[in-house]
């Protein structure tokens, strides 16, 4: 009986963390896998306002994109899958709505980006911006009296 217990236990802690998001390390991070831009679209639409069936999803989305109602439940499917959508059924329906904080998401997405493309230092970013004239004044000057706010 104990074995059992132990085997059936364990088969469901694999399963869980197989869903959940792991460092280099193999430590659970709790973060969401990385998602397309067509599934951040969709988040967008969840961040807004939420909790939303496919269908109203479909409302925001489908026709700027030419996408089909199909096509947003594949999305929402695969969003559920890595977890950064949560669902309840709501009759024959289900109800949508994001499991991560869009603040939370973009600062890892940040933090990948800076990590991967500049070895791990913003500095190197915006010297980047600055050198590819992608910074227009008002950017600096925002920037400036962002470091400014920080510093106090």
């Amino acid at each position: 009986m104990f074995t059992i217990v132990v085997v059936v236990t364990t088969d469901v802690i694999k399963k869980w963390e197989a869903l959940l998001a792991k460092d280099a390390e193999g430590k659970i991070t709790g973060k969401v896998e990385r998602i397309s831009e067509a599934e951040h679209a969709v988040m967008e639409v969840l961040w807004e306002r939420s909790p939303l069936t496919a269908a109203e999803v479909c409302e925001q989305v489908c026709d700027q994109r030419g996408w089909s109602l199909a096509t947003v439940k594949t999305l929402l499917s695969r969003l559920t899958a890595k977890n950064a959508i949560a669902t309840r059924p709501d009759g024959r329906r289900f109800l949508y709505h994001p499991a991560i904080a869009r603040d939370e998401y973009v600062g890892g997405e940040s933090r990948r980006l800076v990590d991967r493309l500049f070895g791990g230092r913003a500095a190197s970013l915006v010297a980047h911006l600055a050198e590819q004239e992608a910074l227009s004044e008002a950017d600096m000057t925002e920037i400036e009296a962002l470091l400014k706010e920080m510093r106090k």
